[in-house]
């Protein structure tokens, strides 16, 4: 594999790349949403605010390998609103499609850095690149002032939960979606933290 370097951000030219990787990653749980017909990583990369990411590329850039995306009281890297899910779902769709979204969404908190999920390409894993990215999202949210980053795991992401175990982050609450669950395909999500010295 080519070597790597995390940036923050993403080139424009690696926007679509960008927003297959990370909707792949999650299309369990935003594929009964979205779609798994194109329409989902469609939207994504019309909305994705490179602002609210860290990406693993190649070192010309030219070469995406993993992403991380966040969210904080100034944005999140996967915003957007009915306006933006009109344009790729018509005026209904984008209102029931918001409002499912709205429930599965997580408000922000003083002091807490929200990762919105790290993905990595099947073909470079094994490579160190989820853990350095979590290393840099880690760092930033030192850097911004933050004492804590939280995440939350769906049920059937076992993988990564383990890995995010493995660098200190603990359960502190799971979440059930009830009715929800049978429309997106999963029954909760355990939220997990980790203390966060600031650097500032």
């Amino acid at each position: 594999m080519a070597r790597f370097r995390v940036v923050a951000g993403f080139p424009e030219a690696l926007r679509r790349p960008a927003a297959d990787l990370y909707y792949g990653a999650f299309v369990d749980k935003l594929g009964p949403v979205l779609g798994r017909d194109g329409r989902g990583a469609a939207f994504l990369a019309d909305i994705m605010d490179p602002q609210f990411c860290l990406c693993a590329v190649s070192d010309d850039e030219t070469r995406l390998f993993g992403i991380a995306g966040f969210k904080t009281a100034a944005g999140a890297l996967a915003g957007g609103g009915l306006a933006d899910l009109a344009r790729h779902y018509g005026r209904f769709g984008a209102l029931w499609r918001g409002i499912v979204l709205s429930l599965l969404g997580r408000a922000t908190e003083q002091g807490i850095f929200l990762l919105d999920g790290i993905a990595v390409r099947p073909e470079a894993r094994g490579n160190g690149i989820g853990t350095a990215l979590l290393d840099a999202i880690e760092g930033m949210a030192g850097e911004r002032g933050f004492t804590c980053v939280r995440l939350d795991v769906i049920d059937t992401n076992g993988c990564a939960r383990a890995l995010y175990e493995r660098r200190g982050y603990v359960p502190v609450s799971r979440e059930r979606l009830g009715p929800l669950g049978r429309l997106i395909g999963f029954s909760g999500a355990t939220r997990m933290e980790k203390p966060i010295a600031p650097s500032r």
